[in-house]
Order: structure tokens, then sequence, then C-alpha cells
């Protein structure tokens, strides 16, 4: 069978990739085109299109970028029907894929979507795009299965596709004791820096980050780069402080490090699934604050805090984001910290609400066996 699927960033192209690895070993006649990355493409998916050409984030990236995101809607729509494929597998991604959905549905397509849009965070008025335009979604996260339920949308869950990576990789790591030699930095306590993937974060956050660095002499701190950000504005905002950028080894520097600062998303997850205490910090601009404050639903802004439903990690948001803070909730949770043990406990009951590995191949026999109309044949034993 033919599959299209679509992803707009670099977490979307990430579990993207595992999902095609599933599908493959599920349908060895599968044939996978995509709008997705490096990743996608290494795991056997034909790219037609980089999330690069599609990363606008926050309001005023958008409006600014309004007429290269109607060209990519009409380019997306003239490879679907080029393509013609079995089904369009949408991951994530709601101010684009959901104009694709209605354009799919109403051509005649199969859609399934992947990793639900953060309607439960905002826009709810959105599901009844989902209702009207998706065949079948398939979440991440336990608590969409009762705000799905609200809506009259049966979905169950599967697992998070996070799991399956991070324990494939901390497998291929060294020991601890050797993590610093593996990433070419010194064997002394480290801290972490998670700054975000998108310029504008990181123009806003990483500079608020850089100001513990000068508390903290015994310990050295690195930056969690990622590749589609030049060096040239890592070093820029860094300047002569002792932060030390490595790219691409997230998950590395996580397991090395006794305490992170993480821009909220992803990487907040990925911290606690690495064990790793942490500091949630987030940083917009004034416009984009100001309508998020008027539009967003839920108390908390961090993965770790919306699964557990109660403040595992703290979370210093905008005007709280500043030095005192940081410096006092950075201390709590490194060696010795009055909120160390306690993050590390909740973390262990967190992994167990997520349920075991193997979620990518879960989904993806799953909807091998939807499309070939065997649906029954899919075994699975619903996550607790």
């Amino acid at each position: 069978m033919r599959y299209f699927i679509i992803a707009g960033e670099q977490s979307g192209d990430l579990h993207g990739s595992n999902l095609v690895r599933g599908l493959l070993e599920a349908d060895n006649s599968a044939a996978i085109f995509c709008w997705g990355g490096d990743l996608m493409e290494s795991a056997g998916a034909t790219l037609l299109v980089h999330y690069r050409k599609l990363a606008f984030m926050g309001f005023i990236a958008v409006i600014k970028n309004l007429g290269a995101i109607s060209k990519n809607l009409s380019l997306c729509k003239q490879h679907l029907t080029d393509y013609k494929p079995d089904v369009v597998i949408f991951i994530d991604y709601p101010g684009f894929n959901l104009r694709i959905a209605e354009f799919a549905k109403n051509a005649g397509f199969k859609t399934f979507w992947y990793i639900s849009p953060k309607l439960w965070a905002w826009n709810e008025g959105r599901v009844e795009k989902i209702k009207k335009y998706v065949d079948r979604m398939y979440i991440i996260f336990p608590f969409e299965v009762d705000f799905y339920k609200k809506h009259d949308i049966i979905v169950e869950y599967r697992g998070n596709p996070l799991v399956d990576e991070i324990e494939k990789r901390i497998s291929s790591f060294p020991a601890r004791d050797e993590i610093f030699k593996y990433l070419g930095i010194e064997n002394k306590p480290l801290i972490a820096f998670l700054a975000g993937s998108r310029r504008h974060e990181i123009e806003l956050i990483l500079p608020e980050m850089i100001r513990v660095v000068r508390h903290f002499p015994e310990y050295q701190f690195v930056l969690a780069g990622v590749k589609n950000i030049p060096d040239e504005l890592y070093h820029k905002i860094i300047g002569n402080e002792p932060v030390k950028l490595i790219k691409e080894r997230t998950y590395e520097i996580l397991y090395a490090a006794q305490a992170a600062l993480v821009t909220s998303g992803t990487a907040t997850l990925e911290a606690a699934l690495t064990g790793t205490p942490q500091v949630v910090c987030y940083k917009g601009d004034f416009f984009s604050i100001l309508i998020a404050w008027m539009v967003i639903k839920v108390k908390y802004i961090s993965l770790v805090n919306l699964i557990m439903d109660f403040e595992v990690i703290k979370e210093l948001v905008q005007y709280d984001l500043k030095e005192n803070n940081l410096l006092t909730e950075l201390k709590a949770i490194l060696p010795g910290g009055a909120k160390r043990e306690k993050i590390l406990s909740d973390y262990e009951v967190l992994k167990d609400k997520l349920g075991p590995a193997g979620a990518s191949g879960r989904v993806a026999r799953e909807m091998v066996a939807e499309l070939k109309g065997r649906k029954g044949d899919f075994k699975d034993k619903r996550q607790k």
C-alpha cells in the first residue's frame, strides 16, 4: 500500500521515523512518501519536502509568512493528487495539517492522525474538524482518552513513542562514568541547557538560562543544540560564558546531567524519561504570550505536569523566568536539594502511566490492519 505522511516539525520527524519503520515491518509492500525530515528519509520514506520549509511557529511568524504557507498548502495538495496514497497520515502540526485533512477527506483519501494536536490546551473547537475529516486518531498521552470521549470520539492509548526512542538510545550509551569522554567533555558534574529548536525561543530563553552559570562554578554547563540552528546564533548568545555547545546529542547530555533547564515541550518529557530533574523555562514575545494567555486552557505547559495532573516540575514562565527564581529552583533539584528525590520518585510513576516501549510498532500494525480490513487481526493488550 501507499502511505503519505506529513510532519511539520523536528519532533514529528522523530516520531514519524519510528512509524515509518513500523509500517515497513507490518506491510512488506509499503511505499511511503513524506513531508518530513532526515530521520523519516533515513527510516525508508521518500522525502518530498523538508519540514524546514514549513516551520513557521508563533503568531507573528505565521503572519509574516502567509504567502509561503499558501504555496506549501497548494503543493501538498498537488502531491496527494499525484501520488494517490491509500492513506494520508498526519503527525501533529494542526495549523497546516487540518487544512490538508479537509482536502484529503473531500478528495476521497483515507485519513489517519498520529499524535493528536493539543486541542485540550487551546482551540478545542477544532475537535469538530477532527470528527469530520479524520477517520482514525492515534493518541500518545493517556489523558487524551477522556478528552476525546467527551467529544464522542473513541480513541485508544497504545503507548508513547518517546519511551521507545529513549530506551533504544540509552541502551547504546556507554556507562555513566564514561559518558563524559563519549561527549568529549571533562569529567565534572554537568548541568544541561535545552533551549528549544526554534530561533525565536532560543533568542528569548537561552539568555535567561545563562544567567545562572556564574553561580555554580563547581559545575560544567552544556547546551544541547539542534542542527537547524546555526552555531553563530548560539555563540552570539553564549558570549564569553563557559557553556559548551554540543549539537544533536540531547539524550546523551541529559543522561550525563545532574539537572537541566528545559524549554517547554517534548523536551520536558525527554528529560523525565532519562531521569534528569529539571526546571521548565519559557518566554515568548509580548503578542504571542498575550494571545496565549487568552486562549490556553490548561494548568501547565510541560507534558510532565499535564500527564501527572499536578506540579512535578517547576514551570517558570514569562515574568517568572528571572535569575533569582532560576537559582532557587535549580539549587532545589541538584544533589542534596529539597525537591530532587521527590521529582525522581514522581518520574517513576510517570513512566508507569506511559506504559511499556513498542508504541510505534503497535500503532503501525493497527494502521495496516485497519487499511486491509483486518481490524480484528490486531492483538494488543490495552495500556493501563
